[in-house]
Order: structure tokens, then C-alpha cells, then sequence
């Protein structure tokens, strides 16, 4: 029997656990995956530990100030060292046995060792195994193989790194009350290709994505990861300038998908990440972080001012409430997120009915088969 298809790929792609072991292990055990931000782990001692696949890695702060990674597993017995964010002081000790090793990754003690090794133990090839961390627009990045190994960060982004805005999130402040964390039952590829399709932005979103000129979208594909752009509207139904005097140009938000599942929302004085992390066949987590320019926290504020929502007393939603007929709808909600989520959900339910059968692709829907392309590229 054929697999029925969703554009490039089968329908099994989306909800069998063999795609997704496959996925696990050719994908997101071999790019670099997203961290966290670089303060996070900038003074000696402090510690992230992030799960990079099958790999859980722990990135720590050398008392040299160096950055390290390692593989968060005892040489011992394999048990996990660390488990939250932190800071140690000046070791690391595994909660086992006590094997205890210093923040460069080396074994420094074996408690009783005298008597439970009493041939000897050498210390010296029993250090932490190496992985690689790297910085690329202020934000920490991990890779499973060692520093010698591993492909340049620098590389990896260096096709996109010019469309993804000016803006540097290393000079910026998090504001800790827009952290979320939420599960979407659907599967990682679903979330990220509503993400990157441009043609449901101006008919699912027509009423909470507004303040964005949707027809004047950029878009397109650097190596392996998806960039985009559009203009912004004000509440005069023009394009965005600056605000400074004699300055007509558009102002832009930017919204790139790095593969394989790190999106971004970039205006000139926000930066938000969406970082997309598979779970199961059908769950997909998704953590959203937002920093602001906390000197310009007054432009911030105008932008927000600027947009239609603030001039029409509120958020709208794609169904009014009296449409609903007091059902709980989610399209009643006025909030794009869930609108999204939404949509994912519904779209996963139908891959189990086998009357599905996917329709041509609109010309806003192109990213959806080029990332399709590049999964089966990983996976080949």
C-alpha cells in the first residue's frame, strides 16, 4: 500500500515513531540546537544544561571565563551530572557516587578509591566528553561533537545572517512576564511549516496580524533556513517610518525560521524566539522569549501604540464572539498564537482520516515544500 502524501512527503512522516527516530537522530543529534541567551551562562561556574536530540549537553563557565561543552554524563555509571540551571563552585559532582570533575571537564576524585579500586583508577582518560558552544547573535548555540568536529557556527548561519534584521539581542533586556511554554498536539513539522507559510497569514491571521502588509511579504531560502520579512502598517494605514524627521523609509518585522525549529520575530526594538522541540510523533513544545531595546522601552511602546489594535480598543479575532454562539472557539480568542495552534491541531487530526488528500500548493505556501526538501535531505 502507497502512502498517501502530504506534498513531498508521506503522511507518515507526520505521525509514525520511525520518522521520528530517524528524525531524531539524523537531524536534531547532528545541527546545532539553540540554548538560551549568553548571559545566561557568562561568569565562572554558571551552568545550562539543553537536550540536543539524544544528546543532553551541559554548556559551563571555565574559571578561565572560557565557555565549554560537554556531554552531560558521568563517565562513571552515565548518570546526568547536572539538571537545572545553576551555578556550582568549583567542581562539578555527579549525585551517584560523588565522582567529581572540575568546570575544564577533567575527573579530579573518585571517593574511596583505595579500597574500591584497589589496583588504581587512572583519572586521566576519564574526563567529561567534549561537545561544541558557540554565540551567534547573542544567544548560546550546542553542537554533539567536540570543537575539531563540529561545523563552524559562524557557517552554519552565515548564509541567513544578513536577513534576519539589524537589530542585536545582546544589547537588549528580557522580560521575563512574556516567557511561555506550551504543547501543541501536532507533530514538529506541522508547527514549523504553518510558521514559514505565507498564505494563511492574511486569511487565518486577517484580523490579529494586521498591522503587517502581508502582500509586500520577502521571503525566501538560505542553505537550509527560511527568511522572511514584511512591512508594517500604522494606524493610518500607511508604512511605518522611523519616526526620525525626514525619514520615509518602510520599517520592516522580520520572522526567519533557522533549521530546524528556531524562529524569530525581529523588529528594530524586539527579538523574540520560538524554539520548536519535538516530543512525540504528535506533540510538539514550544517556548517563546522576548527581549526588548530597554533604552528605547519608549519606542516600544509607541510601536505597539502605532498599530491598528491600540486605535480599535483592543485585540480583534477571526470569529466574533456572538458568531461562536457562546462556544468556546479558539478563533475567538484574538491571539494569533492560538489561532496557529489551532490550526496545527486540526491539520493533525486529519492526517488519521484517509479521506485526506492535500491540495496544490499556493505560490505562499512554497516555503512549506522547500522545507519538506530539506528534511528529506537530512534524512536521505
Amino acid at each position: 500500500m502507497v502512502d498517501r502524501m502530504y506534498h513531498e512527503l508521506p503522511v507518515a512522516a507526520y505521525t509514525s515513531q520511525e520518522w521520528f527516530d530517524r528524525e531524531q537522530d539524523r537531524i536534531f543529534s547532528r545541527v546545532w540546537h539553540y540554548a538560551g541567551f549568553a548571559e545566561e551562562v557568562s561568569k565562572p561556574g554558571q551552568y545550562l544544561p539543553v537536550q540536543a536530540g539524544k544528546s543532553n549537553i551541559l554548556i559551563v563557565m571555565g574559571r578561565d571565563h572560557r565557555l565549554r561543552a560537554f556531554h552531560n554524563i558521568c563517565r562513571h555509571r552515565g548518570a546526568q551530572l547536572l539538571r537545572t540551571t545553576g551555578k556550582v563552585q568549583q567542581a562539578i559532582t555527579c549525585p551517584y557516587h560523588d565522582w567529581t570533575y572540575d568546570l575544564e571537564g577533567c575527573l579530579l576524585t573518585v571517593p574511596d578509591a583505595e579500597t574500591e579500586y584497589p589496583s588504581g583508577i587512572d583519572k586521566s582518560g576519564l574526563g567529561l566528553k567534549p561537545a561544541s558552544v558557540g554565540i551567534w547573535r547573542g544567544m548560546l548555540f550546542v553542537h554533539p561533537e567536540p570543537p575539531d568536529q563540529a561545523p563552524a557556527l559562524e557557517e552554519w548561519f552565515g548564509a541567513v545572517d544578513p536577513h534576519v534584521g539589524p537589530t542585536q539581542p545582546a544589547e537588549m533586556t528580557e522580560i521575563s512576564m512574556l516567557k511561555k511554554s506550551f504543547e501543541i498536539k501536532a507533530n514538529w513539522k506541522i508547527v514549523v511549516e504553518n510558521f514559514v507559510d505565507v498564505y494563511h497569514l492574511s486569511h487565518l491571521h486577517s484580523a490579529t496580524l494586521d498591522m503587517f502588509d502581508h502582500a509586500k511579504a520577502e521571503y525566501g531560502w538560505h542553505g537550509p533556513h527560511h527568511a522572511f520579512r514584511e512591512p508594517m502598517i500604522t494606524a493610518r494605514g500607511d508604512r511605518h517610518s522611523s519616526g526620525d524627521p525626514g525619514d520615509s523609509s518602510d520599517r520592516f518585522a522580520w520572522a526567519p525560521m533557522l533549521f530546524p525549529g528556531i524562529g524569530l520575530g525581529v523588529t528594530d526594538y524586539t527579538w523574540s524566539t520560538y524554539i520548536i522541540t519535538p516530543l512525540a510523533p504528535d506533540l510538539t513544545r514550544v517556548e517563546t522569549r522576548t527581549k526588548i531595546a530597554s533604552e528605547s522601552t519608549w519606542k516600544f511602546l509607541r510601536e505597539e501604540f502605532l498599530s491598528p489594535r491600540a486605535w480599535l480598543g483592543g485585540r480583534k479575532a477571526k470569529v466574533s464572539r456572538a458568531e461562536s454562539a457562546g462556544r468556546k472557539d479558539p478563533l475567538t480568542s484574538g491571539d494569533f498564537n492560538i489561532e496557529d495552534i489551532y490550526a496545527c491541531e486540526q491539520q493533525q487530526k486529519s492526517f488519521a482520516s484517509p479521506f485526506f488528500e492535500v491540495g496544490p500548493p499556493a505560490r505562499g505556501e512554497s516555503p512549506v515544500i522547500e522545507h519538506q526538501r530539506v528534511v528529506l535531505d537530512y534524512l536521505r
